[in-house]
């Protein structure tokens, strides 16, 4: 093993009650709670992982609460930020079309524009529910933002872990 290159300040944003705070969970301690707890403020908490062989990053995952009166703390909580997952529920389309404030909010806030990750999440839902956004608006509104949208389920595992891979090198290019 190689010894630690890299140390990033990494921002979760996006509406309440979208699984911020699951998706975390799941990465970081490989664990999924059903009862869902309000995010105060921000909590933060730190995951060292290894992005390609044998090359490590020391991740500083801050999980910023979505509640609109939450909106005041946002700016410090945003400040020496590398990269952020912006993330929506599939199973509420509506916290997709509220992404694009989150956006703009963050890069009014941010000195400089930082990698993001576009991020699903509930993908586990979408057999249950059926589709609720347009991929195609989607994928057209990443592509202008230079970025990438990626899918997970915090309950069952898939495509976390790939998710904070992807933003870390993403991270790590620029």
């Amino acid at each position: 093993m190689s010894d630690l290159i890299y140390v990033f300040k990494l921002i979760v944003i996006g509406p309440g009650a979208v699984g911020k705070t699951s998706i975390i969970n799941r990465f970081v301690k490989d664990e999924f709670v059903l009862k869902y707890k309000l995010t105060i403020g921000t909590d933060f908490i730190s995951k060292t992982i290894e992005y390609k062989p044998n090359k490590k990053a020391k991740l500083q995952i801050w999980d910023i609460g979505g509640q609109e009166r939450f909106k005041f703390l946002r700016r410090s909580f945003y400040d020496g930020a590398n990269g952020a997952f912006l993330v929506f529920d599939l199973s509420r389309g509506h916290t997709y079309k509220e992404t694009k404030t989150w956006l703009s909010e963050m890069n009014q806030i941010m000195e400089k524009k930082i990698p993001f990750i576009l991020v699903g999440n509930k993908s586990d839902l979408i057999e249950e529910i059926g589709e609720l956004i347009d991929r195609n608006e989607v994928e057209m509104f990443v592509k202008e933002e230079k970025s990438i949208y990626i899918e997970t389920s915090a309950k069952t595992g898939d495509n976390v872990e790939q998710a904070f891979i992807e933003l870390t090198q993403r991270m790590i290019k620029k």
